[in-house]
């Protein structure tokens, strides 16, 4: 009788946060992937409109690099301490203020005729995604049901899929007509706040459960410095495939254009083609690292990609179209099982580890761009892509994390 009204003081939480990792909220999950869509479709204009931008203020390579080192920045030094405050004060709201400044950061960028006005553009932006990022990543596992790779899988395909649409749109809508066109986007921006109101609403009245939960679904602690060890080994790969895809995304048009004298139009569908690839490749990490463990999803996926990087500064149109669909489809598979296994050995800090390492993936993206367009300037854009063919090999440092896996077994009792 004791023990049973031990249980009946202490087993409401404790339940409350298994009920919290077995439903999976589905409508959630597509509201939040939807609006990391039309959050990746904006940013994703900023790269996709520097071969306008390099013809109308006349800029350098270096300078389209610092351009989106200006965007990076703001959003990867600010998202660990958004997520950080939001980890002890959540702030469901906080999801559609961030992609208020989105919305100007798009206005503004429309109409930007100077180099500097460019850069508080994409600043703007900038802070608007390192809002975004920390918060929504904690709704994706609020509504996982315990399945948190396939809904960081679900979150994220909406984001490289944006990423994709991009491009593509900028091709048919801003190439033709001209700068001013970005405006239209604003629409999407939008869109994007109305749909972050009705998911702000959800997850108001689930915001402070999301600790408890995290620790219910990890295992036992790690020694510190296997933890210290680890994130270290993490963030070095978060370094390899975002050096690489800062490779693609900003400078791909400009290599097409270089070797194989295709149009720039042209060139931005090819780039929509490995973005797409991406995005379909996204989908594959999480439910895979769910079944089988996230270790082998991240070594598969970094020093997978190795022999199709090593290949491509050689191929052929065609081919550089092949390889760069299987670069795509294999190397966005990681970030997902990355995030994941990060955010478990570090349990109860999900906005936190989730702002570290999405904005370590901006950082790394626009540090990658700037030191790239500059090592273009003095060299070529050919030498670029042989140089960063050998990043994934950086992905042999997977074989030092630990299956953490193992550690998160149910004990059974009887």
């Amino acid at each position: 009788m004791k023990d049973l009204q031990v249980t009946g003081t202490v087993a409401p939480s404790a339940l409350q946060a298994k009920q919290i990792a077995e439903r999976t909220v589905y409508s959630v999950l597509v509201m939040i992937s939807i609006s990391h869509l039309l959050n990746d479709t904006i940013q994703s204009l900023i790269p996709s409109i520097y071969p306008l931008l390099k013809q109308s203020l006349h800029v350098s390579f270096g300078q389209l690099g610092m351009i989106t080192f200006t965007f990076q920045l703001t959003a990867s030094l600010l998202q660990p301490m958004v997520g950080f405050f939001t980890d002890k004060r959540p702030q469901p709201w906080s999801l559609a203020a961030g992609m208020t400044f989105s919305l100007g950061g798009l206005v503004c960028l429309s109409m930007a005729h100077t180099y500097a006005m460019v850069l508080v553009s994409v600043a703007l932006v900038g802070i608007g995604s390192s809002i975004f990022h920390p918060e929504s990543s904690r709704v994706a596992f609020l509504a996982s049901g315990g399945k948190r790779g396939l809904a960081q899988s679900v979150f994220q395909l909406g984001g490289n899929a944006g990423s994709s649409l991009g491009p593509l749109l900028a091709a048919w809508i801003v190439v033709p007509h001209g700068q001013r066109y970005i405006a239209w986007f604003s629409l999407a921006a939008v869109a994007a706040i109305v749909v972050l109101l009705r998911v702000g609403a959800w997850y108001r009245v689930r915001a402070g459960r999301t600790v408890q939960a995290s620790r219910a679904a990890s295992g036992p602690p790690l020694p510190a410095r296997t933890v210290i060890v680890s994130l270290g080994i993490l963030l070095a790969l978060i370094f390899s495939k975002y050096f690489y895809l800062a490779s693609m995304s900003s400078y791909y048009t400009f290599y097409l254009m270089s070797k194989f004298g295709v149009s720039v139009q042209n060139a931005q569908i090819h780039l929509f083609i490995f973005l797409f690839a991406v995005a379909a490749g996204t989908l594959i990490g999480g439910p895979v690292g769910d079944r089988y463990g996230r270790k082998y999803v991240i070594w598969f996926s970094i020093l997978g990609v190795a022999p199709f990087t090593l290949m491509l500064p050689y191929a052929s149109l065609f081919w550089t179209t092949v390889l760069t669909v299987f670069i795509g489809v294999i190397l966005a598979s990681a970030f997902s099982a990355i995030l994941v296994y990060a955010q478990e050995l570090v349990p109860g800090k999900l906005g936190m580890i989730a702002g570290l390492f999405f904005g370590l993936a901006f950082g790394m993206g626009g540090l990658g761009s700037a030191v790239l367009g500059n090592l273009a300037d003095h060299t070529s854009i050919r030498f670029v892509y042989k140089v960063c063919s050998f990043l994934p090999l950086i992905g042999l440092l997977t074989g030092f994390l630990p299956n953490i896996e193992l550690r998160r077994q149910p004990k059974r009792t009887i």
